[in-house]
């Protein structure tokens, strides 16, 4: 399929697609989920559509008084947060090294990493939102309030097309979060087991409404998504002083925008009631804003909702991968990925840990954008000046690379 195809496409029975460029493994994975009893229409592939554990991330999958656990994944609640300062390029630094470096204290990244304290604010936020029971270590949850996660999660200045200053990131509910939906999904597992439900896939375990099971796993998810939510709006603050810091004045700030992509709600389409799981999607109902961000050195976009029915009023997460992290360290080369940063700041002396992050593992977010021209329209377009992730080791082998 190319580009010039038809969008959306039927590629299979009750799979209705927006990806241009999909691969076979991909497409596959999502009959598999689109031939489910619980489906309650079509399987929506969005234009970033890769391949997931259990449900192909980039999908929308509308299902009848039940949820997939592991549809909505590991990092419940995972989305995009922006902020746009009172700030022009004219009013930044020739180099922005010294936000890196700032950062690094100021938000602690990657797995293992978090505050050694927690802060007055999650504090605050745990007092008026008490975790749940199911919950083993709501002192670590504590301390991750406020810290970016590892792998795609990342944290960005960038400028739009008049050369305004944004903060853009990408983050979800860290450790709990994924705590929570592990456990959810092996009790749904459990559940069919011992119903002796014949699965394709048994990741694709579902939890009927109406069930303590199915209420227990509604309940952890709300908290995990406002913790994420939380997490996002933090992690913009501390973005935000650090950048004065390095400056050494006040900025105002101007817009902000917070949106999830890995979640489950109850909507009405179509005449029905149903539950709508969105993995890696946002909710692109009419006039609603959402952040479609590319790899390291693309573009990322602001975005309103066009709220296209065909799509369950979604659209795109993000650039989506074209390449696992295998492959992409196996066939990329720290030159090339140098390259393609540029002039913008970033983590060069961890170039070879971040090597599976480098802009060809993904999919060109222009062609992302382009597939999905029915689903969203383009607020803002905006262009990365410095990026801060988390940084992990390489084991083994991979060291080699």
């Amino acid at each position: 399929m190319t580009s010039e195809s038809r969008i959306p496409e039927e590629i299979a029975p009750n799979v209705l697609s927006w990806a241009s460029e999909l691969d076979e493994l991909t497409r596959a994975q999502a009959e598999v989920t689109a031939r489910l009893p619980i489906l309650a229409g079509h399987l929506a592939l969005m234009p970033d559509a890769h391949l997931g554990k259990g449900a192909t991330i980039g999908s929308v999958i509308p299902t009848e008084s039940a949820v997939i656990p592991s549809a909505v994944g590991v990092d419940i609640g995972c989305g995009m947060a922006a902020r746009r300062l009172d700030l022009t390029q004219e009013d930044l630094p020739d180099g922005l090294d010294a936000w890196i470096s700032t950062m690094e204290a100021a938000v602690p990244a990657g797995l293992g990493r978090w505050h050694g304290e927690p802060s007055a604010a999650a504090l605050e936020w745990f007092a008026e939102n008490p975790p749940p029971p199911t919950l083993d270590d709501p002192g670590r949850a504590v301390v991750q309030l406020g810290t970016l996660g590892s792998g795609n999660h990342f944290i960005e200045l960038a400028m739009d097309e008049e050369d305004r200053v944004w903060i853009l990131l990408h983050s979800g509910s860290r450790g709990g979060g994924n705590k929570l939906a592990t456990m959810h999904t092996k009790t749904a597992r459990k559940l069919h087991e011992g119903l002796g439900t014949r699965l394709e896939d048994p990741e694709l375990a579902w939890l009927q409404e109406g069930t303590p099971e199915f209420d227990a796993y509604l309940r952890d998810l709300r908290w995990s998504q406002a913790f994420a939510r939380e997490n996002r709006r933090l992690m913009l603050s501390s973005t935000h002083e650090a950048l004065e810091s390095v400056l050494g004045r006040e900025i105002a700030t101007a817009d902000e925008v917070n949106c999830h992509h890995n979640f489950t709600e109850r909507e009405e389409h179509s005449g029905r009631e149903v539950w709508v799981t969105r993995k890696g999607a946002i909710r692109a109902r009419v006039g609603d804003r959402g952040l479609i961000p590319g790899a390291m050195g693309q573009c990322s976009y602001v975005i309103r909702g066009l709220g296209n029915e065909a799509s369950y009023t979604s659209c795109a997460h993000g650039a989506g991968r074209r390449m696992s992290r295998r492959q992409a360290r196996k066939q990329l080369t720290l030159e090339s990925f140098a390259e393609v940063m540029g002039v913008s700041a970033w983590q060069h002396a961890s170039a070879n840990e971040l090597l599976d992050e480098h802009p060809s593992a993904y999919k060109p977010i222009d062609v992302v954008m382009r597939d999905q021209s029915d689903l969203v329209e383009i607020e803002h377009e905006l262009h990365g000046i410095a990026n801060y992730k988390g940084v992990e080791a390489i084991r083994g082998s991979r060291r080699r690379q």
